[in-house]
């Protein structure tokens, strides 16, 4: 249900995300968010506001060493406050039922990043990260036999990553 040439309105919309999600989110993530997943905005008016909103200080760029994130600064969170009843209800409703429902996804394939190369003796290097905003919770590196097992390991990755982080850490704090 997309708010056809309301500008101010799709604004709001992408300021409703952020705070709904209460975390940083990278272009691509919001972009699929609000016009990939959903019909919210269309996809070349949400790139454009996106950038709109950074230059209006609704949102701030976070550097990070794979995507640049955003987040929503404290005068776009006042500009929400006062004005998020222009967007309409049924929308509002729409985009935090898609939130509570999606995302755990959503930070996870935005935080969990994997890769995988075949060696020179025919093993695979895996590399594993769990990204924060600021710089990489963790980074995995190792070595497998075979290409399935690399692309089993590649596969799990965002499922698993948390389970993972929670054991390692578990057992290296204790």
């Amino acid at each position: 249900m997309q708010v056809k040439g309301e500008t101010s309105v799709n604004k709001l919309i992408i300021l409703f995300v952020f705070d709904k999600m209460e975390t940083a989110l990278s272009e691509r993530t919001l972009v699929d968010m609000c016009s990939t997943s959903n019909d919210w905005i269309n996809y070349m008016d949400c790139v454009t506001l996106i950038h709109k909103l950074v230059g209006d200080g609704f949102i701030c760029e976070i550097p990070n060493e794979d995507d640049a994130l955003y987040t929503i600064t404290p005068e776009g969170r006042e500009s929400l406050a006062n004005f998020y009843i222009n967007i309409p209800k049924s929308m509002r409703e729409e985009i935090s039922r898609f939130i509570k429902n999606n995302s755990t996804k959503y930070r996870n394939k935005q935080e969990c990043k994997s890769d995988y190369y075949q060696n020179k003796d025919g093993t695979y290097t895996v590399f594993l990260k769990i990204l924060a905003p600021v710089q990489p919770m963790l980074e995995l590196k190792f070595v497998v036999p075979d290409k399935k097992t690399a692309n089993n390991i590649y596969k799990k990755w965002e499922d698993k990553a948390s389970e993972l982080y929670s054991v390692v850490y578990d057992t290296l704090v204790d």
